[in-house]
């Protein structure tokens, strides 16, 4: 079974008819959207001129039968520890909401599917396209 998470900025290329992430998830059987990216795009929405529209077409790819909303659990925060540790030992930190979207993906055996490059530097997360080492 082919899993993914969508980070925002792959949902945002999605909407905006981005070819090669509307591949992926077309031979996703299961793509999952964590609780930390919804709030990012509501909250970028609401930024923009266009948040009524936004909410309306988020809110329709969220009731497709393959797409499943992840909320944080002690199982995630357990994750989300693990990570964040090793980040800091390695010196290498990322943006703390990309490490609870990151300890989603690893909690349910997913794919992340990003333009970020800094997830590279998270031991055992699976990415997308194999994005180099930033």
């Amino acid at each position: 079974m082919k899993k993914i998470v969508l980070d925002t900025n792959a949902f945002s290329a999605f909407m905006a008819g981005d070819h090669e992430v509307l591949e992926v998830l077309s031979e996703a059987e299961q793509v999952f959207m964590s609780t930390v990216v919804l709030g990012e795009l509501y909250a970028g929405f609401k930024g923009g001129s266009r948040e009524t529209e936004n909410s309306k077409n988020l809110g329709s790819f969220l009731k497709k039968a393959t797409v499943r909303t992840l909320d944080v659990s002690r199982e995630t925060a357990e994750v989300f520890g693990v990570v964040k540790y090793q980040l800091k030992v390695q010196g290498t930190p990322i943006p703390l909401n990309d490490v609870w979207i990151a300890a989603h993906t690893i909690e349910t055996g997913s794919q992340l599917v990003t333009f970020d490059r800094h997830f590279s530097r998270v031991a055992g997360l699976r990415l997308w396209r194999g994005l180099p080492k930033s």
